[in-house]
């Protein structure tokens, strides 16, 4: 069985590049990126991504709820994107990859097109000054255009109603996109930790829904 022994940096901090391991791709940053081609599947079923997957909880049970498609995990801290490829491995779950490194890197030059995008709980930096390290920014929706075909959708859900609100403007910037809804409870949208402890502090969560036009 995998332990997270099994699995670390496989390199030195001058020696860090993008690297395919057993089912992950480590994506260093900084570093000199440039559009490399990796395959992360043998199966041409559809790609479903998740960006900011956490621990990996919403994903390996969708990935095992849909095997008729692909499932991609995107999560820049390398101690839960690990978390994720143990509970791959250990749940046996062969439509599933992970991608350990930051959002806006991996979308612009590692990414392959998707049916669907999901974006859970992303990092809200409540303070102002901090706002600027948000993801949800036109820049990223603007690269997620190049995902995702004609109708394809993207996901939000979020804990804060501010970020929430940002989400929904960022995504107006962009005419490519249309705004389809906004819900407060959505119960086939599957668990995870962040959308647990939240809820359990009481808390709305906020689901969003674009479509590409």
């Amino acid at each position: 069985m995998k332990t997270a022994k099994d699995l670390v940096i496989p390199y030195t901090w001058e020696q860090r590049r993008p690297i395919l391991l057993d089912r992950i791709l480590y994506v260093p940053t900084p570093f000199d990126h440039k559009r490399l081609d990796f395959q992360f599947f043998d199966d041409p079923q559809p790609v479903v991504i998740e960006f900011c997957s956490g621990n990996g909880q919403w994903i390996c049970e969708k990935a095992k709820e849909n095997p008729h498609l692909n499932w991609i995990a995107v999560e820049k801290r390398f101690e839960r994107a690990r978390q994720i490829w143990l509970k791959m491995h250990r749940q046996n779950i062969p439509n599933l990859f992970v991608v350990c490194g930051e959002a806006l890197i991996f979308t612009r030059f590692y990414a392959k097109p998707a049916s669907e995008i999901y974006i859970n709980f992303p990092d809200p930096w409540p303070k102002w000054r901090h706002a600027k390290h948000r993801l949800i920014t036109q820049e990223f929706t603007e690269a997620l255009l190049q995902l995702i075909p004609s109708g394809g959708k993207v996901f939000c859900a979020t804990d804060d109603e501010r970020y929430s609100v940002q989400m929904v403007d960022e995504f107006k910037k962009v005419p490519s996109y249309q705004f389809l809804f906004k819900l407060n409870e959505w119960p086939e949208y599957g668990s995870s930790f962040f959308k647990e402890l939240w809820k359990q502090k009481g808390r709305t969560i906020h689901y969003l829904a674009h479509e590409k036009l």
